[in-house]
């Protein structure tokens, strides 16, 4: 069974969400049978990489709060990372457009690289406070997963997978998704948010349900019936 996860590295909802997904998952029974795939979402497609500007007063700014307010709304996300084993570190963060983060995370699926690479990039940006718009420090980040550095650079020096990420961000849209994370369970099954664990585990347990029940059914009608297979065999 398939989950498609839409999300953006920007969004330390994203990465809470992963945590709480990722604890139903392990204790799912079926686990081996699930194929997570991480979708791109931009929240800010046309944000300018400021590494230089600092990111509480960007943040007062854009969302018009004022600074208790601000620093409040990041020690509540702050206390609600911590509670799932994550040290956020929000208001040192650098504001930085995340496309080539994204095109990073499709040029690593073709390898097996894609999970190690979307927690490496969340953790850089919510955790470490790095700039993940900044291509050296991709290039960094791929490598210590395993990845070819120079392969990366060429990738990231072309526009490959921008097509990828806007396809992933079409399809977004197609389906009515305009927040994230967002938890797709066997393409019918949609849950937004970074919900409790326990709400994980029941819609895993739901969706392996009716994706069992909805298997095709093949009907007892005999055997007159010619057939050939996958091997070449006709009878």
């Amino acid at each position: 069974m398939e989950i498609n996860i839409w999300s953006d590295i920007r969004c330390p909802f994203c990465y809470i969400g992963k945590r709480k997904f990722e604890a139903a998952l392990v204790n799912f029974p079926h686990k081996d049978q699930i194929t997570v795939h991480w979708k791109s979402f931009e929240l800010d497609p046309n944000l300018e990489t400021k590494p230089e500007v600092d990111y509480t007063e960007y943040f007062i700014e854009h969302k018009n709060v004022d600074r208790d307010s601000a620093l409040g709304m990041f020690n509540n996300v702050t206390a609600m990372a911590r509670e799932v084993g994550l040290a956020f570190n929000i208001k040192d963060g650098v504001i930085a457009n995340s496309l080539n983060a994204h095109r990073l995370l499709h040029y690593a699926k073709k390898d097996g690289y894609a999970d190690a690479t979307k927690e490496a990039l969340l953790k850089a940006q919510l955790v470490d406070a790095e700039n993940i718009d900044d291509k050296e420090h991709l290039i960094a980040l791929a490598k210590a997963i395993g990845m070819d550095g120079d392969a990366v650079r060429e990738m990231l020096n072309s526009d490959d997978y921008t097509y990828e990420v806007r396809q992933d961000e079409l399809e977004a849209r197609n389906l009515g998704i305009n927040g994230v994370p967002f938890f797709v369970f066997d393409h019918k099954y949609g849950i937004s948010g970074a919900q409790p664990t326990e709400v994980f585990a029941e819609a895993l347990d739901q969706a392996w349900k009716k994706h069992n029940e909805e298997k095709l059914t093949i009907l007892p009608v005999g055997e007159t019936g010619g057939s050939c297979d996958v091997d070449g065999n006709c009878s």
